[in-house]
């Protein structure tokens, strides 16, 4: 039986909620996030808007398939320096730019989870992570994408700490599963709370 739907394709997201114990069944949202995301901001959307929004949509968008009580669960992440939000890169160039923008500065990584149930939000939880990156010459940030791209193509930031993005980090400040996309402890806290964890 399966505890949980995830509204995503993210094989982190779904090894860090089957290593906690939980069926998941995956599948992905199809949303224009880029189109959203760019509404969204237009309208003044500050980028912890923007992320539970996106979380939102794609649970909203995989429930509207879903049986009336299966749990359908939409992640996003947005990372914030300045209050301008920045999403996946379109391209390498693109992916240099922002580790070019962030160099040397600290940001925030804010991962946002919602959970729908019976066609409606029953739960919601934006993490948010301070990421303080080292200052970077174009020459680093050039080698590092050489080597990690196209890996890093679908990461905010363009960076994955958890790999290679580790070495551009001087400090991380909060909860380590949001930097993976997932605030994990708050889900599992909320399922353990409808007593679908038994630990």
């Amino acid at each position: 039986m399966v505890d949980l739907i995830l509204a995503s394709s993210s094989p982190i997201r779904r090894e860090l909620l089957e290593n906690a114990g939980l069926s998941v069944d995956c599948r992905p949202a199809r949303v224009d996030e880029e189109a959203i995301r760019e509404s969204l901001l237009a309208e003044g959307a500050g980028p912890r808007d923007v992320a539970d929004t996106l979380a939102e949509f794609k649970a909203r968008r995989v429930a509207e398939k879903a049986a009336p009580d299966e749990l359908v669960l939409g992640c996003d992440q947005v990372l914030a320096l300045k209050g301008e939000a920045f999403g996946k890169p379109a391209d390498e160039a693109q992916a240099a730019e922002h580790l070019c923008a962030l160099q040397g500065k600290t940001h925030h990584l804010m991962s946002a989870a919602v959970l729908y149930e019976d066609g409606k939000p029953v739960w919601r939880h934006v993490g948010v992570v301070r990421m303080t990156m080292h200052a970077l010459s174009d020459a680093q940030i050039e080698a590092y994408l050489k080597d990690a791209w196209p890996d890093v193509s679908y990461c905010v930031g363009a960076y994955q700490a958890e790999r290679l993005g580790a070495c551009l980090f001087s400090r991380i400040e909060g909860d380590w599963f949001s930097v993976l996309g997932l605030p994990l402890l708050e889900v599992l806290s909320h399922l353990r709370l409808r007593g679908m964890l038994g630990t």
